[in-house]
């Protein structure tokens, strides 16, 4: 069951991208070369990318894991949506992620990567946190103290999900939806960010905007 309250912490296009190079250091000074860098799609895209610009590294592929839904919403399972798609027999690899929250994620990619007969397979992730059961290679920053950490790359799709927590059947105003992801999950984004979200979930049938004053269309069952 979700967790009604709890806080979140919003990283900057900035320090994200600070993570990944200093990410990349960390993978320089330990000799690590790897043939080849798998992004665990799709919070590992923007990492992956910068640490192999940091590394001068081209080659560069994907794999599609889900674990993590919209605004904390963990699903029953890891799943390995799409596979990866390159041969990597007697290759050695890095897998990269943003953050390891249980660690589950990147445990289950590990074992699928590795049926496929790589020569060596190494893990690295921006932040990683004590809450993981599985600990990567290299990590840039260790998390002690749990937060739902929201990167730039999933900002307005996670404030369109906290924003549809928040808000209830009865009508509210902009600045209460505003004061409450601030009291519940710690959120505190500019009004031109908020408003899109408030749009969105509108559009997509899931919450009605009566004048100034908005509501969450509630499911008939």
């Amino acid at each position: 069951m979700l967790r009604e309250s709890f806080p979140c912490t919003l990283v900057s296009w900035e320090e994200s991208a600070r993570l990944a190079r200093q990410l990349a250091g960390v993978i320089r000074a330990d000799g690590y070369h790897p043939d080849l860098v798998i992004a665990i799609g799709r919070g590992g895209y923007v990492p992956a990318r910068v640490v192999c610009d940091s590394l001068l590294h081209d080659m560069l592929t994907s794999i599609k894991v889900e674990h993590w839904g919209i605004a904390a919403h963990k699903k029953e399972e890891v799943v390995v949506r799409f596979p990866l798609a390159v041969d990597i027999r007697d290759r050695s690899v890095l897998i990269v992620d943003d953050v390891t929250d249980t660690g589950d994620t990147l445990a289950v990619t590990v074992d699928h990567v590795a049926s496929l007969g790589p020569a060596e397979v190494r893990t690295a992730v921006l932040q990683h946190k004590n809450t993981s059961r599985h600990t990567p290679d290299y990590f840039a920053e260790f998390l002690t103290g749990w937060s739902w950490i929201i990167y730039p790359w999933a900002v307005h799709e996670d404030l369109v999900g906290f924003a549809g927590r928040v808000m209830g059947s009865k009508t509210q105003f902009f600045e209460e939806i505003k004061a409450k992801l601030a009291a519940r999950f710690a959120i505190r984004v500019a009004d031109d960010d908020l408003r899109a979200a408030l749009e969105d979930l509108v559009a997509m049938g899931e919450a009605e905007q009566v004048g100034s004053l908005y509501r969450a269309v509630q499911d008939p069952d």
